[in-house]
């Protein structure tokens, strides 16, 4: 678990970054976009591992297999991410599965809704 944990904050969280926060790397304008052009493509890269990873759980529901875990609600906030930075969750259908059964959880229902509540 620490390590999927660890990959989704320093290179998951770092590629969907420097779509938002590029000035943190660079001061050069032209970089920053750069970088910005580029976030489709990592987030796609990064996935793609995490897929394949899902993938080999076989039938578990959860990251760590069939005990949910706080990698799950960990990584339903990253998958949440993929549409902004232009990125089809459906490219991955066993990260797709694991970000609907985490959404039909009750108590992402109400941090959801919370969320929304906040924001209004």
């Amino acid at each position: 678990m620490q390590a999927f944990n660890l990959y989704l904050a320093s290179t998951v969280h770092v590629a969907h970054a420097h779509g938002r926060r590029a000035s943190r790397w660079s001061d050069d304008a032209a970089a920053q976009a750069s970088m910005a052009a580029k976030v489709a493509q990592n987030m796609r890269d990064c996935f793609t591992l995490i897929e394949a990873d899902l993938a080999r759980n076989g039938d578990s529901d959860w990251v760590m297999g069939d005990a949910y875990s706080v990698a799950d609600p960990y990584l339903f906030t990253f998958t949440g991410w993929l549409e902004g930075d232009g990125v089809d969750v459906a490219e991955f259908p066993n990260v797709r599965a694991h970000y609907d059964r985490m959404g039909r959880r009750p108590a992402v229902v109400r941090a959801l809704q919370a969320e929304q509540t906040r924001a209004a």
